[in-house]
């Protein structure tokens, strides 16, 4: 008789026990504690970005399968999995969406917040990295009618696609967003990429977003920028040293999330999908995949004051992005030692979230249903909104 599978897995990843159960044994734990002792006579391991796994964890494991659920692959050390036969998959784009509606939210809010609030069809935003986010993020932008500058020297170099510029030009932008891996050792290395250098080339009031990796940006050097430039908007996602976030550039952020730009059900759901396909090819199985909780589907009865901005109004009532800020007083007041706790406890404790594919927008219930022209539902259409419409 074979023995079952011995499987760790992060506790984080959705629905892992109930989908992962068919290879083997669960052990779910927090992947902040996986180490050499936990996994030394497990077979398959499945983390996220907050493990570490190089020849430190695996050496002398048992380990033959190593799945990530996550787009980014810097907390992996692919030559070693590469060198010790064990295979290796993850979930590239599985948060693209998530992502993208991250810097659509962040933005909309920041224009209704500003004095005066602007459009963001009177914007130019330069997207560096053009993947499955940076390519999202266009998508959304060119609904608004807001010109988008493209750069991403690896994809050119493959491409020579001519709509690709200089990145001078792209920090010229009123807005700059980060989608990169991260890298230290490539033609391109993007680790530190945003540095002094860099953010002399911006505008003193550019809004600057990074949702890629804190390892992209020198935090000191941005910390000096925002304090010379203090109509500058800063909308950080990510940290240098997570879960250890740096307080004073918290203090000076406009939008600062521990983290969760990726982190909707559908982004998650669909990581998940991606790793049991590559164990059932991995392993040839037959398995079928478990079918999960329904999505809830939840109408959104348009609260609409300003006919101008019916679907920035309808965006924001969907997800109040300024409720996942970290709390600065909060979280300044907190012990050195409990504070990445906290942090950690925002990510565990993160409220479902859905996209804007699971919204019904009831055009019926509102107030004013002409305000609801051809033009403005194709929009919510190609956001993704279901509409319900007599």
């Amino acid at each position: 008789m074979v023995e079952p599978l011995s499987i760790i897995v992060d506790e984080q990843i959705a629905y892992a026990d109930k989908v992962f159960s068919k290879f083997g044994n669960i052990l779910l734990v927090d992947g902040r504690t996986i180490d050499k002792e936990k996994v030394k006579n497990a077979d398959i391991l499945l983390v996220r970005s907050v493990t570490k796994v190089d020849e430190s964890l695996l050496e002398n494991t048992k380990i033959k399968f190593v799945g990530s659920a996550t787009s980014g692959i810097d907390h992996i050390d692919t030559d070693y999995l590469e060198e010790s036969n064990i295979s290796f998959s993850y979930a590239p784009g599985s948060n693209a969406n998530s992502v993208a509606e991250y810097v659509l939210n962040s933005l909309i809010a920041k224009s209704q917040n500003s004095k005066p609030s602007f459009s963001l069809s009177d914007k130019k935003i330069g997207i560096i990295g053009y993947g499955q986010v940076g390519s999202r993020v266009k998508h959304f932008m060119d609904i608004f009618d807001v010109k988008c500058l493209l750069n991403d020297p690896p994809l050119f170099d493959k491409t020579n696609d001519q709509s690709f510029v200089d990145l001078e030009e792209v920090l010229q932008s009123d807005i700059v967003t980060l989608h990169v891996p991260l890298t230290k050792i490539s033609e391109y290395p993007t680790y530190n990429l945003v540095s002094d250098n860099f953010l002399e080339k911006l505008n003193p009031n550019t809004i600057f977003i990074n949702t890629s990796r804190g390892e992209v940006v020198n935090e000191k050097a941005l910390l000096s920028f925002k304090k010379n430039n203090p109509e500058a908007t800063l909308i950080l996602d990510v940290w240098h040293d997570e879960p250890n976030i740096n307080i004073d550039l918290l203090e000076k952020v406009f939008i600062g999330t521990p983290h969760i730009a990726g982190y909707s059900r559908e982004a998650k759901i669909r990581a998940t999908k991606m790793l049991f396909d590559a164990l059932k090819k991995f392993f040839k199985t037959n398995f079928n995949y478990p079918k999960l909780a329904e999505e809830e589907n939840i109408s959104i009865i348009p609260n609409v004051s300003n006919p101008d901005r019916i679907i920035e109004s309808i965006i924001l009532q969907h997800w109040n992005i300024s409720e996942d800020n970290i709390s600065f007083p909060h979280y300044s007041n907190l012990s050195d030692n409990e504070r990445p706790l906290f942090y950690d406890s925002l990510r565990k404790n993160y409220p479902i979230r859905y996209e804007f594919s699971n919204r019904f927008i009831d055009i019926n219930q509102c107030n004013n249903t002409n305000i609801f022209d051809d033009s403005t539902v194709d929009n919510l259409k190609r956001l993704g909104f279901k509409l319900k419409k007599t």
